[in-house]
């Protein structure tokens, strides 16, 4: 190939990102000027409204599901698990839609308001590596019987992680076996509106009621 054919090309591929830039930040511009001139542009599909704590409790249901699947009936609750507890964080839920371009392409996007991620863990101590990979091994198949889809199912450095959603949700529930004979349960929501009225800390988090977990469990 000619040199200046090479050089040619080698110009327009570094112009590339670029053309790229401006084009998304002069599509942000465009939604500012709509917006000053009362036209509607597209805001993203809203977050869906919901309790953290009765979201909370439905995931704490699920990872008992989950740890019936296992069918570890002599593996004891860790309470020294550092993970453990229930979340509802103002973290992860970003922006979408026309009207928030700008906040998209920023290196931080800002979270939104009102909207908060939330999740479970705990975690089961007295499982050797054995156990724990047969306790997964069981819990994919039973799982699987009783409708739930799993997502994944890896293998590295001895230990197994399986993640699943179960019918008719859109919950993710993970089981992972650890070293030191830890095997931890949790399940998170996607981002979730809370309702107004709602008490929130300083950070913008849902405080929420402790774990609901099975009392055959013994620490």
């Amino acid at each position: 190939m000619h040199p200046a054919t090479v050089e040619a090309r080698r110009r327009r591929t570094r112009r590339t990102p670029a053309v790229v830039a401006v084009a998304l930040a002069g599509t942000a511009v465009l939604g500012v000027g709509l917006a000053r001139f009362g036209l509607r542009i597209w805001e993203g599909t809203p977050f869906p409204v919901a309790d953290p704590a009765v979201t909370a409790q439905r995931l704490d249901q699920r990872t008992v599901q989950a740890y019936d699947a296992l069918d570890l009936p002599q593996a004891k609750l860790d309470t020294e698990w550092t993970g453990g507890g229930r979340t509802a964080q103002a973290y992860g839920c970003e922006y979408r839609g026309l009207s928030h371009l700008g906040d998209q392409l920023s290196d931080s996007p800002p979270n939104v308001p009102g909207v908060v991620t939330v999740s479970t863990e705990w975690a089961l101590k007295g499982v050797t590596e054995d156990a724990g990979q047969a306790a997964l091994r069981r819990a994919r198949a039973a799982l699987r019987r009783q409708g739930w889809r799993v997502t994944t199912y890896t293998s590295r450095n001895h230990s197994i992680s399986l993640e699943a959603t179960p019918p008719h949700s859109d919950a993710r529930v993970g089981l992972d076996t650890y070293p030191g004979g830890r095997l931890a349960l949790s399940a998170s929501a996607g981002c979730l509106r809370y309702p107004k009225g709602t008490p929130v800390d300083e950070s913008g988090d849902v405080p929420l009621p402790p774990q609901r977990l099975p009392g055959r469990l013994r620490g």
